[in-house]
């Protein structure tokens, strides 16, 4: 299943099925939580993805657009989208109330390898809205905590109010089988319990960690790469193991459009999830 991409309309790529929104509400002032179905319940219920997928969301008269499924294949029947508001079909989504409907195609892209990492530590770094595809293999992970050791998450954001998904990682804090650190660049409340400073001030959290026993992943905004690559490699974590969520400009996400290409690569079929080696070898990083 894992890195295949498997569509739930295979006669036609590009007719969406339609879904309804059964539960919506607000993450931040500019990002929204999309708790989705597809109508006909024999699809919802076998409708296959994996962590770090994508899928098309579409709204009538106003277009389509990428999104990352924020859920985890672990519990079918529902999808979960954590959308940022940026521009026309993100707007008319925003507009749409639960029981409204929309149209859905996917999944799309290479996801996050989860039955190579079984057995071995994860360290998840998120940062803004990358904790949408993150969120999902993280909860594939504590669903299926008996196949990992280890569980790290440091999650990153400019401020408390900022931070997407905050008041569920606080419950998962009081878990015992997961280690989570959570960090605020700056603390604007004066009410922040947790670190202060960007992300990668949480490393020194992390102890004794077996690198070579360890796959790390990372999504967030595009400057945060360099400074967590940067921190990955000094813990000698090797390079085919720390795997990056990118995203570019997708639009048909079965790469006829051309719109995603980094060099001969389809970001919509090749990634998102790359490995840092593959990067390396990328002459267009973002």
């Amino acid at each position: 299943m894992n890195g295949e991409t498997k569509n739930i309309i295979q006669e036609n790529p590009f007719m969406p099925e339609p879904a309804r929104i059964v539960r919506t509400y607000h993450l931040t002032d500019d990002v929204k939580f999309f708790q989705v179905r597809i109508t006909d319940m024999d699809k919802a219920l076998s409708f296959k993805y994996d962590t770090g997928q994508f899928a098309m969301i579409s709204v009538l008269g106003a277009g389509e657009a990428p999104f990352s499924i924020s859920s985890t294949p672990s519990r079918p029947g529902l999808l979960e989208f954590c959308i940022r508001k940026t521009g026309i079909v993100t707007d008319s989504i925003f507009r749409l109330k639960e029981n409204s409907l929309i149209g859905l195609r996917g999944p799309y892209g290479k996801g996050f390898p989860t039955e190579k990492m079984e057995g071995k530590d994860i360290i998840i770094i998120m940062g803004g809205l990358g904790a949408a595809p993150l969120r999902s293999v993280l909860l594939y992970c504590l669903d299926n905590r008996n196949l990992f050791n280890r569980v790290i998450l440091l999650h990153g954001a400019k401020r408390p109010s900022e931070m997407i998904f905050r008041e569920e990682f606080f419950a998962l804090k009081e878990r015992d089988d997961l280690e989570c650190y959570m960090s605020v660049d700056e603390d604007d409340t004066g009410q922040w319990p947790e670190n202060v400073g960007v992300v990668t001030t949480l490393f020194p959290k992390v102890k004794d960690l077996d690198a070579e026993n360890t796959v790390a992943l990372v999504c967030g905004p595009p400057i945060m790469y360099k400074f967590v690559i940067n921190e990955l490699i000094k813990l000698d974590i090797p390079k085919d193991q720390i795997l990056m969520t990118l995203e570019r400009r997708m639009k048909c996400g079965v790469g006829k459009c051309g719109h995603c290409a980094i060099d001969y690569i389809y970001t919509c079929l090749d990634g998102p999830v790359f490995t840092y080696w593959d990067v390396l070898h990328m002459r267009e990083l973002i």
